[in-house]
């Protein structure tokens, strides 16, 4: 493989709207002249790239439930300020979470774009 190129689509949160555009991912992959992927190195590279992005959509509804605690608490209609401490916490660490996932996916990528094809 002569290289790769990873481009990710991640939409800019807004606090303000319900309705935000999921995140994308596309793939374009160098071959040796004469080369191809084999089907079950395609497959690789999809799993790899749709567990980021599924990792991706679950650390956005985590941030923006605790945006949404956190307007409500500066607006005065939260009743619990415990819910938006809990929930700013669990968006720090599933942030750390994903950091760390998107890393062993970046070094599984590396390992894939290395093999012999």
């Amino acid at each position: 493989m002569n290289g790769a190129v990873v481009h990710l689509a991640i939409p800019q949160k807004d606090v303000f709207t319900d309705e935000q555009q999921p995140p994308t991912a596309s793939v374009l992959v160098q071959t040796n002249p004469g080369r191809t992927l084999t089907p079950e190195q395609v497959q690789a590279v999809v799993h790899l790239v749709a567990s980021s992005i599924d990792g991706l959509d679950r650390l956005d509804g985590v941030q923006r439930t605790a945006d949404q605690l956190s307007v409500q608490a500066a607006t005065g209609e939260l009743q619990n300020i415990h819910d938006y401490t809990i929930a700013a916490t669990q968006a720090a660490v599933t942030t750390q979470v994903t950091v760390a996932v998107r890393n062993k996916a970046v070094e599984a990528f590396t390992e894939i774009m290395r093999m012999q094809v």
